[in-house]
């Protein structure tokens, strides 16, 4: 799939197509795992609108994740990419403990970001350690982007 196209098509749809971004995101970067959370503006809080490979068990878990808690919430606090080479293995604090039950290894989680505004969190993973390219993590806020710009107008309809 051409990224560039993927990117584009997320921002002119009429629809979300949550689950259907996060399985082309994951296809992209060859992962099996990911995350798609949406922040509520009531609340703060980021709320799963699509998952892949998660295990039931920890849906719980990930449902409504408060900003700066686990992956997704570091990643919206400072509004970059944040990411660990072995989620099995780290010790940054960064790690939820549940998250090592997903039994995924190398993990970046991208802010959803349109002109400095976070409007969610889009996370990806792989069975293996793995550390993400610049490359990789710039694209990943691409299409993180596309998605932000996408809730913009969707909310403004």
């Amino acid at each position: 799939m051409n990224t560039q196209n993927f990117i584009e098509s997320i921002k002119n749809a009429r629809e979300s197509n949550w689950q259907v971004w996060l399985e082309d995101t994951l296809s992209i970067f060859d992962c099996v795992t990911g995350t798609l959370h949406v922040l509520d503006q009531r609340s703060q809080e980021l709320e799963l609108k699509a998952m892949q490979g998660i295990p039931d068990f920890l849906l719980p878990k990930m449902s409504r994740i408060p900003i700066g808690k686990g992956m997704a919430g570091i990643a919206a606090e400072r509004k970059e990419a944040v990411q660990v080479c072995n989620l099995q293995t780290d010790d940054s604090g960064v790690v939820r403990p549940g998250a090592k039950d997903t039994k995924v290894e190398g993990a970046i989680t991208a802010p959803m970001l349109w002109q400095g505004k976070l409007y969610g969190t889009l996370g990806i993973a792989k069975k293996d350690p793995y550390e993400f390219t610049s490359e990789e993590s710039d694209t990943l806020m691409s299409i993180a982007a596309a998605m932000a710009l996408h809730q913009i107008q969707v909310t403004a309809r």
